[in-house]
C-alpha cells in the first residue's frame, strides 16, 4: 500500500484559499479523517491528493514519488462520491466492473474479480439488478465495490454516507472501517460528522477555512485540542467555554461570583506568565451537576441556574445559566432531577479542564510555546 505525504500545498481558486499551506502525512495501512465544517476546504483537499485539482504550489508525494503532476488514472486511487455517482443504465456487475474494463483486463479476470469484491460488500446477490432496484445502503456499497475493485493503493471517501439514515450510517461506518483493516489499505475519509471521525479514524485531521489546525488519534484530538475550535466542534454537546479572570495571588479563577482553583497543570505557567484573562474548557461529562442546599458544605465550583433539562434515557443534559451570557452543559444521572430556575453548582473534574488564551483562543501551552498570548 501507500504512504501519502503533503508538503506545503496550497489552491487557490482566484482570490480564495481553498487550501493554506498544508502539510500531512497519512501512512500505509492508516485510516485518516479529514473533519471541518462545511467549506473548509476538506473535499478540496482530497481532490488534490486524487489529482483532480492541481495544487498552485507544494508537493504531494505517494511513498517517494512525487504524483503532484499526474493524473488521476495514473495514481491508483480509488474514489468514492457523497452521491455515488453509479451509471444508471447499466446494472450493478457493470458498474463494478467499469474501471477494470479501461484497463482493458480479460472477461474471466474481470468477472473473478468484481465476483469477489461483491462478496466482500455483501452484494454478490444483487449484481444483475440496475441502481434504482436498490436501497441506498446497497447503492453505497456498489460504489465502495467499484473503488475496491481496482486494488488501489489509496482509498479516498467524500462523505460516502451522509445520504444514508442514521441507522444505515452506523451500519455502514462499522463495515468499512472493519474492510478497510482486513485490506490493509490507506483510507483518507472526509467528513463534517464528528461522531463518524471519532469512530472510524485512526488519525484525525481537524480543517477550518482551509488550514490544518490539528493532527492526532481520536483520543488526542478530543481530550487535548490545540485551540477552541478544535473543543469546539468535538464532542456532543462539544467542549463548554467560560470566560475567568485570573487572581495570580491565590492561582484561583474568578467566574462571575465563583472561585475555583486553575486546573494544576496549569499553576506554575499561570505564576510564569502575566495573564490576566483566559478561558476554561471543560466536557460535559467532565463535571458534576448538585442541587444546592442551605447550609451544605462551600465546595469550589461553579454557580449558577438551571435553564433546560433534556433528558436522554440513560442521562440527563441539564442546561446551565451562569450569568446573562454564559450557558454550560453538563451530563447528570437520570436520577437526579432538575426543574428550570433550579439553583445549582457545578463540580469540574480539574484534572481534566483546560484553559486557553482568550485572544488567540490556543490552549495555554501551545500560546506560551508560541509566545502568543494575550
Amino acid at each position: 500500500m501507500v504512504t501519502v505525504r503533503l508538503e506545503n500545498v496550497t489552491k487557490r481558486f482566484g482570490k480564495v484559499v481553498a487550501v493554506d499551506n498544508a502539510n500531512l502525512e497519512i501512512k500505509d495501512k492508516e485510516f485518516m479523517a479529514l473533519l471541518g465544517p462545511s467549506g473548509s476546504g476538506k473535499s478540496t483537499l482530497l481532490y488534490l491528493i486524487a489529482g483532480i485539482y492541481k495544487p498552485t504550489q507544494g508537493r504531494i508525494y505517494f511513498d517517494d514519488m512525487d504524483v503532484t503532476e499526474l493524473p488521476p488514472k495514473e495514481r491508483n486511487i480509488g474514489l468514492v462520491f457523497q452521491n455515488w455517482a453509479l451509471y444508471p443504465h447499466m446494472k450493478v456487475f457493470d458498474n463494478i466492473a467499469f474501471p477494470l474494463e479501461l484497463k482493458k483486463e480479460s472477461k474471466e479476470e474481470i468477472k473473478k474479480k468484481v465476483t469477489e469484491v461483491a462478496k466482500m460488500l455483501k452484494i454478490d446477490h444483487l449484481l444483475e439488478r440496475y441502481p434504482y432496484q436498490l436501497s441506498g445502503g446497497q447503492q453505497q456499497r456498489v460504489a465502495i465495490a467499484r473503488a475496491l475493485v481496482k486494488e488501489p493503493g489509496v482509498l479516498l471517501l467524500d462523505e460516502p454516507l451522509s445520504n444514508l439514515d442514521a441507522l444505515l450510517r452506523m451500519n455502514v461506518r462499522a463495515e468499512l472501517k472493519r474492510l478497510q483493516k482486513e485490506l490493509g489499505i490507506t483510507a483518507i475519509y472526509v467528513t463534517h460528522d464528528q461522531a463518524e471521525a471519532l469512530a472510524m479514524a485512526d488519525k484525525i485531521a481537524v480543517i477550518r477555512e482551509g488550514e490544518i489546525l490539528q493532527v492526532g488519534t481520536p483520543d488526542d484530538v478530543y481530550a487535548k485540542p490545540w485551540c477552541k475550535f478544535v473543543g469546539g466542534f468535538l464532542g456532543n454537546p462539544p467542549m463548554n467555554f467560560v470566560e475567568s479572570t485570573v487572581i495570580r495571588e491565590s492561582g484561583e479563577l474568578l467566574i462571575g461570583e465563583s472561585r475555583i482553583p486553575a486546573p494544576p497543570k496549569y499553576a506554575e505557567l499561570l505564576k510564569k506568565f502575566d495573564v490576566s484573562k483566559v478561558l476554561l474548557g471543560f466536557r460535559p461529562h467532565d463535571a458534576e451537576v448538585i442541587e444546592l442546599k442551605p447550609n451544605m458544605p462551600d465546595p469550589p465550583m461553579l454557580v449558577g441556574e438551571v435553564f433546560a433539562a433534556e433528558p436522554l434515557g440513560r442521562e440527563t443534559i441539564v442546561t446551565v445559566v451562569l450569568d446573562d451570557e454564559t450557558y454550560v452543559k453538563v451530563f447528570a444521572s437520570k436520577e437526579q432531577k432538575f426543574d428550570v430556575r433550579d439553583k445549582v453548582g457545578i463540580v469540574l473534574d480539574l484534572e481534566k479542564a483546560l484553559l486557553f488564551d482568550k485572544k488567540t483562543e490556543l490552549v495555554l501551552e501551545r500560546a506560551f510555546e508560541k509566545k502568543e498570548f494575550s
